[in-house]
């Protein structure tokens, strides 16, 4: 009968994963990169309208990858506890589920598709304002850990 022997001199430190429900407001590099990126397609939504390109993919290529984005999106929604990083992911979920949409929807008249570009555009203006507000929890997440 083989016992393991315990030796209370030697203790096994298990390092815990990160917990806190943040997955943004950990280091301000992430609200950055929301804001340029969401910023980013906000500027190319509504450069397109006053351009008056009203082309919209209608391929399934891009119908699936709009679906993979969707399901990424919605389970970093799910999978934190902060509301603004919620908030965040959630305005990223609607903006490409009205994309998806779009991509169906094949016979589109080009009055829809200007009035969901300045909505979409609408939409990625308000997620990079909303990324820029997990820039201030950063700092304090970063003095709670050390």
């Amino acid at each position: 009968m083989d016992r393991q022997i315990e030796n209370p001199k030697i203790k096994i430190m298990a390092t815990q994963p990160y917990s806190s429900g943040h997955l943004m407001c950990r280091t301000p590099l992430w609200g950055v990169a929301g804001f340029l990126g969401c910023a980013y397609f906000a500027w190319l939504s509504f450069s397109r309208v006053t351009a008056n390109e009203y082309d919209w993919p209608h391929d399934l290529w891009t119908a699936a990858t709009y679906i993979v984005w969707i399901l990424l999106l919605a389970g970093l929604a799910l999978d934190t506890r902060c509301l603004r990083e919620r908030v965040f992911f959630g305005l990223l979920v609607i903006n490409f589920v009205v994309g998806c949409g779009l991509t169906l929807w094949s016979n589109i008249p080009s009055a829809d598709v200007r009035a969901a570009r300045i909505g979409t555009g609408a939409l990625w203006a308000l997620a990079a304002l909303v990324s820029l507000t997990t820039l201030a929890n950063a700092r304090v997440s970063q003095s709670n850990e050390v």
